[in-house]
């Protein structure tokens, strides 16, 4: 099996420490790819410095073909990318295709927005002091990125690094998870096709992104690199707390852990209605084994609607078929490794000592965790107030509205949350009351689109996602005043 390269400052590259990457579902080693040396880091990073002020110049033109290509040929390759997606982090297939999809999708979306993030004008003659005068406001790069990606979307959240970075024109570093580095790898891949094949003004310059695999206990250096003024993070809250603390002069953004709420409001009663919820929660607490940060976590029912509607999604969740990943019919697979399901495990099991009833599930085998809905959960456990991040639901009643949302409100995080009603004034009210980054009325809160800004509060992090919100993250206001003209 021969090593996938990595890419150094564009270019192709191997290392001499070994790193093989293996199938969540069974173990087996699906792909070797090698660690970036320190000499490879440096020029890596060294290349993006330099590279810095004629990536900024790029005209926008360059930047947005290049985008498209990249979308172009990963929906060319989308099902062997899929494919790999799923060997390298256990995700049903299905799930893998939507991922890739959503890629697609991102770096279309970059290269329109490239062509129009032209900035605005703003007249200055509101006073008299300035009349004649108008002022021009561009956004500028804040300088190199540094993009550290996590396991559980190895595809589609490398995209919302990357592609938000060439759109603005500014140089980017990516560290991708070391148990999924192989879809951040065939990006890279699809990003040298358009580094400057024809020569200097053809594409990107070949400084404008490196792709490398490096050990997490080795992040830090990259962390702490002046040349790199930009970080941005998706991964766990420890580790972003970490990253703040160590780059207090840097511009950090995170995208952190979350513990989404559902709420089932009490105008939402008919039997489509809670049939329609179930579902929804099932499979969205579910999709990725519970491994994405806006998976359904904790369920609010309206105490009227509660006794019908717990059958509805303990039924759904028992539906769900688990197994091999690579398996049409499965819906959830196996979680990352061991550890992460011996750890969900001893959290249920946690609860369970502590008074909560197991409604369906509650069993490991291996990397799987059965799909567990847990009800009568003291408001202290880990299920509860941490970010389980595997396939659990925590189901309780409440007894109106203001009560649900004061629950949402009750935790360390703030990232989404879904509000089943039909109420346009109940709707507005948990926009207004929830202190989260995003309300998803009608649907659970595991809905993204990825053109919108996507963040949270609390614990959940700082700054937002979504093409055109990083792309301001990225970037900074430069302000030229004209004087003397006829406005």
């Amino acid at each position: 099996m021969q090593p996938v390269p990595f890419h150094v400052a564009g270019r192709p590259a191997t290392g001499a420490e070994p790193l093989s990457v293996h199938h969540p579902y069974d173990g087996r080693e699906i792909g070797r790819t090698s660690y970036a040396s320190p000499d490879q880091v440096e020029a890596a990073v060294a290349a993006a410095a330099a590279v810095a002020d004629r990536a900024a110049a790029l005209p926008a033109y360059v930047r947005a073909e290049a985008l498209a290509h990249v979308s172009r040929r990963l929906a060319e390759r989308a099902e062997e990318v899929a494919r790999l997606i799923t060997a390298e982090s256990g995700k049903p297939i299905r799930w893998a295709r939507v991922e890739v999809t959503r890629a697609i999708s991102v770096f279309r979306w970059a290269a329109e927005e490239a062509r129009r993030f032209s900035g605005d004008l703003q007249r200055l003659d509101t006073d008299p002091a300035g009349q004649g005068r108008i002022a021009v406001v561009r956004r500028v790069p804040r300088g190199p990125i540094l993009g550290i990606t996590p396991f559980n979307f190895p595809l589609n959240l490398v995209a919302h690094k990357v592609a938000p970075a060439l759109a603005v024109g500014a140089p980017i570093v990516v560290k991708p998870a070391p148990k999924t580095p192989l879809s951040a790898l065939l990006l890279g891949e699809l990003l040298a096709e358009v580094t400057e094949p024809d020569g200097p003004g053809s594409g990107l310059p070949a400084g404008m992104f490196s792709v490398l695999p490096v050990p997490n206990d080795r992040a830090g250096e990259l962390v702490a690199d002046p040349r790199l003024p930009v970080v941005s993070f998706t991964g766990s809250g420890p580790v972003g707390a970490a990253i703040r603390r160590a780059a207090p002069d840097k511009h950090v953004t995170l995208e952190l852990g979350g513990n989404a709420a559902a709420v089932i409001c009490a105008d939402w009663a008919s039997d489509a209605d809670l049939s329609w919820a179930a579902e929804r929660i099932a499979t969205f607490g579910n999709y990725q084994a519970g491994q994405s940060c806006i998976a359904v976590q904790r369920v609010l029912v309206h105490e009227w609607l509660y006794d019908g509607f717990l059958p509805r999604l303990v039924a759904a969740v028992a539906a769900l078929r688990t197994g091999d990943p690579a398996d049409e019919a499965t819906d959830v697979g196996p979680l990352i490794d061991e550890d992460a399901a011996r750890r969900v495990e001893s959290w249920v099991d946690e609860a369970v000592a502590a008074g909560a009833a197991v409604e369906v599930g509650g069993r490991r085998a291996g990397t799987s965790f059965a799909p567990t809905v847990l009800t009568g959960v003291p408001p202290d456990s880990r299920v509860q107030t941490e970010e389980v991040f595997g396939p659990v639901l925590v189901v309780a009643p409440v007894p109106d509205e203001a009560a649900a949302f004061a629950a949402v409100n009750d935790s360390a995080y703030g990232l989404q949350a879904g509000v089943f009603t039909h109420n346009l004034q109940t709707a507005f009210a948990a926009h207004r009351a929830l202190r989260v980054g995003g309300v998803i009325v009608g649907d659970v809160p595991s809905y993204r689109a990825d053109q919108m800004p996507y963040g949270g509060v609390k614990g959940s992090g700082v700054g937002r996602e979504g093409v055109r919100s990083a792309m301001e993250d990225y970037t900074e206001p430069r302000v030229m005043v004209l004087t003397g003209l006829d406005l």
